[in-house]
């Protein structure tokens, strides 16, 4: 195969490619097309599709596809070959530039959350150029946003699209204040963190529950789970790391930049992070890294788990979202620089953040709201519900220094006037990190950690691009009108941190009393689940914000709010489901055959010689009697309870009756039947233990 730099990216139609196989002045207007979003005219666009299609074929591929990102949360692709009849009776390989451009997949089938009638079938894929094409398998993929017939975005790459636009031309009206003329565009920079679990494919086929939802729904706990710290960044499993190995290479041949891998906290979990690129195509590479992840597991005879919680007692996986925002010159914005106006700059941006985080803290955690994170957030393994920004000591200083006017004791003691004195240089790890923040500032980027595993990245980076985009918008407002600038800026700075100092905390976040402290003196907010949270996608102050930047309009809005409660019941339900199926035909009846059988032994004692006790026996048979009788009861109560789900109308009563009634039923069920899974023999019970699933790769 060669070295990792002579096949990185040799599935990707890049710019190496598209410079090599086009002429000049195409590869401009493709160049201008990406970098500016110039318009592509059909001369171009059947240039580009005549040397994408030929490079394709040199590699194999017979198919190309409109590679998309519906609202179900994963991908879509529908293959066309590229064969077409010649006179002769053979085929010919043919691909426009109109097929490129658009595509015409059935846009009904798609979640779409009341926008499309079952009846409105039509809808339109349209090329992205700034995300490559690639290769997968013998297809050409080529990323693509989707909408409707009346052109409402039913995807999550067009309003990331919009959104990264919006802040784009909010920050580069501060830049322009500035006096930095030639920057071109800003563009929001990601790395997404992923966590995963891996377990052999022989223990998840033996498991109804994983197969049907992706999580374990009962299981007692294990005589050993993450309580020694010796899986956390251990030596990796010879089974792993072929795994691993692999996995980097097609992740590499797809341009996708892994870098780094290592063993998590909980057994059999794993974690994969690349170099952070940019926001569209960072949430292409990871829905692309997740696929990948599966298939490379079938291989290897395993099975990769992205559900969030996938074994209770031990930590569930999550994404960490790194995310920046820097210049298409290569400056980062959230990294102080050299200068007096650099340093000002750069806290106008760390403002701009602190407010949108604290205005818009609804979105932010709405945005990574999920059935699966629900079972995550506030855990004692992930971030609390909360949402909080971790600055550090150092920042934090230098802020309250702005606020209070009074010098900055830090190195140099200097007073902070900003656009006349120099911010003290402060070096990237000269604070702790903290695990335990949901929004905590890294040196020179915000670590974003409420994500959900199985979550795409896209809709939490709409919603932070998009407060951002807000923040800086009424920044630039105030200084394209100030009299005196630098007074102007030093103001509002100032305003920003005594306005919004309620969102730092730099504390542990685990910790109940902030909790208490964070609701109840500070004021912030703290949604627990999907239900709480959801509805306030359409609080008239989001609605508002969402759609002056022109991010999504007020009917996709109500339709997103639709399909995320919509797809909350439907996963939580089929989780019911799965567990009274389970418990009803083969958990009792595992537990009545050994009863049985425990009782026919202690008969046959008895009736060899009358005085042996049996007390064992009789106490155990007694104890998985109850509980036998007891799994009876609690399958019938969430039994009604799924029944009574028939008669609620509207989703949101349907998922507040699922959050209060139907989890507590599941929980209640799951209790009975762990418990009786411990009393019982193993070669009675009918699943894999949660020991044999999580030790089970060597």
């Amino acid at each position: 195969m060669g070295t990792v730099s002579e096949y990185f990216g040799s599935l990707v139609f890049d710019d190496r490619v598209m410079k090599a196989n086009l002429p000049a002045k195409v590869y401009q207007t493709l160049r201008k097309t990406i970098d500016e979003g110039a318009q592509l005219d059909i001369g171009v666009a059947n240039a580009v599709a005549e040397a994408m299609k030929d490079w394709a074929v040199a590699h194999g591929a017979t198919h190309y596809t409109h590679w998309f990102q519906p609202l179900t949360g994963i991908t879509a692709e529908k293959h066309d070959s590229f064969i077409s009849p010649s006179p002769d009776g053979g085929v010919i390989m043919e691909f426009s530039g109109k097929e490129l451009i658009k595509g015409e997949p059935d846009a009904s089938s798609f979640p779409s959350g009341g926008l499309r009638a079952t009846f409105e079938a039509r809808g339109y894929t349209a090329w992205d150029p700034t995300s490559y094409a690639f290769i997968k398998g013998k297809t050409l993929c080529i990323p693509t946003a989707f909408c409707s017939y009346g052109g409402e975005a039913l995807d999550k790459k067009t309003p990331l699209l919009r959104s990264m636009e919006a802040l784009n031309r909010q920050a580069l009206r501060i830049l322009r204040l500035f006096g930095n003329q030639n920057v071109k565009c800003v563009r929001t920079s990601v790395g997404p963190e992923q966590e995963y679990f891996l377990i052999t494919k022989e223990m998840y086929d033996k498991r109804p529950d994983l197969r049907y939802t992706g999580r374990t729904l009962f299981g007692a706990k294990s005589p050993k789970g993450q309580e020694m710290d010796d899986h956390y960044f251990g030596i990796i499993k010879p089974r792993v790391e072929a795994y691993m190995e692999e996995l980097n290479e097609e992740l590499w041949k797809l341009g996708v930049l892994a870098k780094t891998e290592h063993n998590e906290v909980a057994p059999a979990q794993h974690e994969l992070a690349p170099i952070y690129t940019t926001t569209n195509i960072a949430t292409d590479h990871n829905q692309l890294t997740m696929e990948i992840m599966q298939k490379v597991a079938a291989k290897h005879g395993l099975v990769c788990l992205l559900h969030e919680k996938p074994f209770a007692g031990v930590n569930g996986s999550g994404k960490h979202n790194n995310w920046s925002m820097a210049t298409d010159t290569g400056v980062n914005l959230l990294s102080p620089g050299e200068t007096p106006y650099e340093n000002a700059q750069f806290l106008l941006f760390l403002c701009a953040v602190l407010k949108a985080v604290d205005d818009y803290q609804d979105l932010l955690r709405l945005s990574v709201a999920t059935a699966g994170n629900d079972h995550r957030l506030g855990a004692n393994e992930a971030p609390p519900a909360v949402v909080s920004v971790f600055l550090g000591d150092e920042l934090n200083a230098v802020l309250e220094a702005i606020e209070n006017d009074t010098p900055y004791s830090g190195t140099e003691r200097t007073q902070m006037k900003l656009g006349v004195d120099v911010l003290p240089k402060f070096n990237r790890d000269t604070t702790d990190r903290n695990r335990t923040s949901p929004f905590a500032f890294t040196g020179n980027k915000f670590e974003f950690r409420m994500l959900g595993s199985s979550n795409s990245i896209a809709c939490a980076n709409i919603m932070l691009n998009g407060a951002v985009a807000e923040s800086l918008k009424i920044y630039a407002d105030r200084l394209e009108k100030a009299d005196d600038f630098e007074t102007m800026l030093h103001e509002m700075i100032r305003k920003t941190i005594k306005d919004h100092k309620r969102i730092i905390f730099n504390g542990n976040g685990y910790d109940e009393e902030w909790i208490k402290e964070a609701t109840e003196k500070r004021g912030l907010l703290n949604y627990r689940t999907t239900p709480d949270c959801m509805p306030h996608l359409l609080d008239k102050k989001n609605v508002d914000m969402l759609t002056a930047h022109g991010i999504y309009s007020k009917a996709e809005l109500e339709s997103r709010c639709e399909i995320m409660l919509d797809n909350y019941c439907k996963t939580v339900l089929i989780e019911a489901n799965t567990m009274v199926d389970m418990a009803k035909t083969q958990i009792a009846p595992a537990i009545e055959a050994y009863a049985g059988d425990v009782a026919k032994n202690a008969a046959r004692k008895k009736a060899l010689d009358p005085s042996i006790a049996c007390s064992y026996e009789c106490k155990l048979v007694q104890k998985l009697s109850d509980l036998t009788d007891r799994i009876a009861v609690k399958t019938d109560e969430l039994e009604k309870a799924l029944m009574a789900m028939h008669h609620i109308d509207g989703i949101i009563p349907q998922s507040e009756a699922i959050r209060d009634t139907v989890l507590v039923k599941m929980s209640e069920l799951r209790l009975a039947c762990d418990e009786a899974e411990i009393l019982t023999a193993k070669q009675y019970w009918p699943y894999p233990s949660y020991g044999d699933m999580l030790f089970s790769v060597r």
